[in-house]
């Protein structure tokens, strides 16, 4: 099983981050993609909305894939089954980025692996909104 990052690189990247790409996102309010994603944007992180089946998210260009994406994303943050999973991660090689984000309940050890042995950072099963919540805003 591929390791998370530990606390101090998770802090790094989320401090360093600011283009986030939100894979699967959802318009509807009750769905995770769309809360996480509003959570990130509303802490500062430009969202990249990438969803075929929207034009807009929020009032924000949505794209249908990565490769529509203008410039560099920070983190590729996903919202697709762990089956669905191979195509992104083969999108992100080609378009690029820092940090590749599996969210809560979504592990594909093999098919993540060309992206570490590319050298980018890969959290699996984790949701970047509670991750930031911990490690960046915590409780006062």
């Amino acid at each position: 099983m591929i390791p998370n990052p530990n606390d101090e690189t998770l802090k790094t990247l989320l401090t360093n981050a600011r283009r986030i790409a939100v894979v699967g996102i959802s318009d509807k309010p009750d769905r995770a993609s769309y809360r996480v994603a509003r959570y990130l944007r509303d802490a500062g992180y430009e969202i990249l909305p990438i969803n075929p089946r929207l034009t807009t998210w929020e009032g924000l260009p949505a794209y249908p894939t990565l490769a529509d994406v203008p410039g560099a994303i920070d983190i590729i943050d996903v919202f697709r089954k762990a089956e669905d999973v191979p195509p992104v991660v083969t999108a992100a090689l080609a378009k690029g980025c820092q940090t590749f984000w599996l969210q809560l309940g979504i592990r594909n050890d093999a098919a993540v692996e060309p992206l570490i042995a590319r050298g980018i950072t890969v959290v699996q099963d984790r949701c970047l909104k509670i991750e930031h919540q911990r490690l960046i805003t915590p409780p006062n």
